[in-house]
């Protein structure tokens, strides 16, 4: 019988914030279970396993990344929208370092049929590149930069492996500027550079 008390969001949400504390990789059932001072069959009731349960926390985690990036990008265009992208997915995954870890857990595309906060992720973003005047090919080969360079930094920062006496802050900033011209002077699948749109043109974005 489940516990008075526990259901399925409560539990993992209460996994999300377990990862957050000590680690993705460390949440398992046993460790959750003591945390609300249950044994591990009562647990069950909610989730099938182990797997099961790093599943729905990183589904969990990827709707609460869209949603902070999308509140952060709506109403912007061209770099103001980058740039807004960008602290949205920066702050975080330094803030909830064991949602981050399971949102970069590799799911089975169908897992997601039932969410859409894959689906909201990908729009934004290419909501967001379409403002440079990028489409496909472009679109995903862009995406895939921003989305390396943003991991890769936020992974470096968290694990203090930026030693240089440089402000990392100053450093990011840097980056994202670097990331507009990038996007900017994208080399179309085509070939030559992209076209900036109507609305690039009349901003200066």
């Amino acid at each position: 019988m489940a516990r008075a008390g526990l259901t399925t969001d409560r539990v993992v949400r209460a996994a999300a914030d377990l990862a957050d504390s000590v680690g993705f990789e460390n949440v398992t059932v046993s460790a959750l279970a003591r945390s609300f001072g249950v044994k591990d069959a009562s647990l069950y009731s909610h989730v099938k396993n182990l797997h099961d349960l790093r599943i729905r926390v990183a589904l969990l985690a990827a709707t609460e990344l869209a949603d902070r990036i999308s509140a952060e990008v709506a109403g912007r265009a061209g770099k103001d929208a980058m740039v807004a992208f960008a602290n949205a997915y920066r702050s975080f995954a330094l803030e909830h370092p064991g949602r981050y870890a399971a949102t970069q857990m590799p799911v089975d595309p169908a897992v997601f049929a039932g969410s859409d906060a894959l689906a909201r992720n990908v729009e934004v973003t290419h909501a967001m590149l379409r403002a440079y005047g990028l489409k496909e090919p472009d679109l995903t080969d862009a995406g895939r930069l921003l989305r390396s360079t943003f991991h890769g930094y936020v992974t470096l920062e968290a694990n203090a492996g930026f030693n240089a006496p440089r402000p990392v802050q100053a450093s990011w900033e840097r980056s994202l500027d670097a990331l507009h011209l990038v996007l900017q002077n994208w080399p179309s699948a085509s070939g030559g550079p992209t076209s900036p749109s109507a609305d690039e043109k009349t901003t200066g974005a």
